[in-house]
């Protein structure tokens, strides 16, 4: 684990939740994103320790996807004053709890209802212990993704838009809308902010920004000769998920929670119409149990 600046925590978990990140001085008490809500528990568990009974008083999600932001209610419990900002462009939809607009329906997934204080804009800042953090739009995984970077210490807080090796699926390309080039566009801003550390949505903390970027515009470049293979992965991706979730369920109940899924229609329907949705779905399952994702047992299939 490189080293971190004063005052910085990372907590690194899997892929069902994000990673964490508190940021806190004397005065204030800043959270990161808080992880899917199964794991609200430990989330509030993780970060009660960290701050040593002092309250958490400022939240605030890169964005939206279910397990970024899956911890927010729980928290909004614990800690009765907490401030919670977001990125703009679903704002209206917390203020009405939208679950289809905001993704959570369409990708078979769950986020208890939680309520927002404010927005954050690109250009936005704060300080904590001296040191300024500054908001960026980020779109390409989400549109309306933020990465935040600390200036003087040159930490980037980038969500799914870098990781070690790669970047989240691209939401919007599932839905038909062309995002590809905002991927590119967002690389080229954590290129100009030339951090020396990357603190991502998921994995582990990195120093070797320039590899990333590399490692990113190769995957992205295969996602843009070949769309397909990004649809493949997108839907892979949202079926590790669940599998991540349930752990072990039977092939015929994960299978009807597959068809309630618009978001993998919408998938099968671009790019596979030449099989039945249930031979698609089950053809996908066999690609992840050959790949070591899970096992299929008779009639179950086992997260690996």
């Amino acid at each position: 684990m490189p080293a971190l600046p004063s005052g910085v925590t990372f907590f690194e978990r899997g892929w069902l939740s994000s990673n964490n990140v508190l940021i806190q001085d004397e005065d204030q008490a800043i959270l990161v994103d808080t992880g899917y809500w199964t794991h609200a528990e430990q989330t509030a568990a993780l970060v009660t320790a960290a701050l040593k009974q002092r309250p958490l008083t400022t939240l605030i999600n890169t964005h939206l996807h279910s397990d970024h932001c899956g911890g927010n209610a729980h928290l909004q419990v614990l800690f009765p004053e907490l401030q919670t900002l977001i990125p703009p462009g679903h704002a209206s939809y917390v203020d009405s709890w939208d679950s289809n607009a905001l993704t959570y329906t369409p990708t078979g997934q769950h986020c208890p209802q939680f309520k927002k204080t404010s927005v954050l804009r690109d250009g936005d800042h704060f300080a904590v212990a001296g040191k300024t953090w500054r908001i960026h739009a980020a779109p390409g995984h989400d549109p309306h993704s933020i990465v935040l970077f600390n200036e003087e210490d040159r930490v980037l807080i980038s969500a799914d838009a870098l990781w070690e090796n790669g970047f989240g699926v691209v939401f919007p390309e599932i839905e038909g809308v062309s995002a590809f080039n905002e991927v590119e566009s967002t690389l080229q801003i954590i290129e100009r902010l030339s951090p020396k550390l990357v603190l991502p949505g998921h994995g582990t903390a990195f120093t070797d920004v320039t590899g990333a970027l590399v490692r990113a515009r190769s995957r992205l470049a295969q996602f843009q000769n070949a769309p397909d293979k990004h649809a493949s992965y997108a839907a892979k991706v949202l079926l590790k998920f669940k599998l991540l979730e349930l752990q072990k369920v039977k092939l015929s109940d994960y299978c009807a929670w597959a068809q309630s899924a618009q978001y993998l229609h919408l998938l099968h329907a671009m790019y596979s119409t030449g099989i039945s949705f249930e031979t698609w779905f089950f053809d996908l399952c066999k690609n992840l149990e050959k790949s070591g994702a899970c096992t299929i047992n008779d009639e179950l299939i086992i997260n690996l």
